[in-house]
């Protein structure tokens, strides 16, 4: 990711723990980092309250982690991509229910993790996890765009449309629309949301 590795984006931990109890704690604090990132938002947390919450001492926090932005990143690592939306296969038979099918799994498991709501927060604040959630969401588009062209040279697809706005516009509706139409207490048809994204690029049946 544009020269960024995981040491570099989490930093060396003090201390890694490899017996049970001490698992166990460095579990506990990352749950309740979790847990207050969530309900107070990420510079509203402080190390003090996570250890609190995890019933440790603050000193046991400093012990496994440099500052609450280690944790955090601990939280995302290798998960960054996770957090975006899924891609779609236009190979399948039926490729509206499919989709609709993987997009409904990933915003269920995005609302039981929680953390993308905290991700906006601190990408305003960190240049560094701004520019690896970017390179992702370079990836992802990339991903969408190739699968795109290989459909076009079967002939499956519009031939008229440039495929890169429409991979743009695919991750733009599949990422932002859900979120919005839960905001404004709108339940989610992930089926019509997929059929809408499906017509952008399938013509009609003859």
């Amino acid at each position: 990711m544009s020269g960024h590795d995981d040491e570099q984006l989490i930093g060396e931990y003090p201390y890694l723990p490899k017996q049970k109890r001490a698992l166990e704690k460095r579990h506990a604090l990352l749950e309740s980092g979790r847990l207050l990132f969530i309900e107070k938002g990420y510079e509203q947390t402080n190390a003090k309250e996570i250890a609190s919450h995890a019933g440790v001492a603050v000193g046991t926090f400093y012990r496994y982690f440099t500052d609450k932005r280690q944790l955090l990143m601990s939280l995302l690592e290798d998960q960054i991509e996770n957090f975006l939306p899924p891609e779609p296969n236009w190979a399948i038979v039926d490729p509206e229910t499919f989709f609709a099918n993987v997009m409904e799994q990933h915003f269920l498991h995005l609302d039981r993790l929680g953390l993308h709501r905290v991700l906006p927060e601190l990408m305003l604040k960190d240049p560094q996890l701004a520019e690896v959630v970017t390179d992702a969401r370079n990836k992802v588009h990339h991903r969408i765009l190739t699968d795109l062209q290989k459909a076009r040279a079967k002939g499956l697809i519009w031939d008229d449309l440039d495929l890169n706005i429409v991979s743009w516009s695919i991750m733009t509706l599949s990422e932002k629309l859900p979120d919005r139409l839960s905001k404004s207490n709108n339940q989610v048809n992930y089926y019509e949301l997929s059929k809408v994204i499906c017509r952008l690029v399938f013509p009609p049946a003859k």
